[in-house]
């Protein structure tokens, strides 16, 4: 559901905007905000509440595992849109999750009308790391809210 009014977005955005994603910034088109769920080394998993503002988006990106590993997206507030290099654009809503396996170029984040939250998952793997590419274009992203997007991915 687009949410472009921060407040009432907040209200829905369950598990909190967080802080400004500054460590991330240059990867990024636009302002994020991360706020962690579990304490890295606490738990083999980690969990990230990743909120976007409307038209932010993380550059194209790639989580590599030599076993294991990958990511997912729990769509919890606003609407957004996730993209897979080759594929046409999934546009998300809160309750979609979208699971991304390991060595898939691909980018997320908030529609251009409307801030987006998402709680980010890193699967447990071995040798993971990510690669961070180029950015999605202007010029790409703003098609993306006149084309007819798959309306489905898990």
């Amino acid at each position: 559901m687009k949410r472009s009014d921060e407040a009432a977005f907040s209200k829905e955005n369950i598990f909190g905007k967080g802080e400004e994603n500054t460590g991330f910034a240059q990867y990024f088109i636009g302002k994020s905000y991360l706020n962690p769920l579990t304490v890295p080394g606490e738990s083999a998993v980690f969990l990230a509440n990743v909120t976007f503002e409307p038209g932010c988006r993380n550059n194209w990106h790639i989580h590599h595992a030599s076993k294991g590993g990958g990511q997912l997206l729990i769509c919890t507030a606003g609407s957004g849109w996730y993209q897979e290099e080759g594929k046409d654009a999934v546009s998300l809503e809160p309750g979609m999750v979208i699971t991304i396996p390991p060595e898939v170029k691909h980018w997320h984040g908030a529609k251009s009308d409307s801030w987006f939250s998402h709680i980010a998952v890193e699967v447990p793997g071995e040798d993971t790391e990510n690669e961070w590419c180029g950015p999605v274009t202007d010029e790409a992203y703003n098609q993306l809210d006149f084309a007819t997007p798959a309306s489905n991915k898990s």
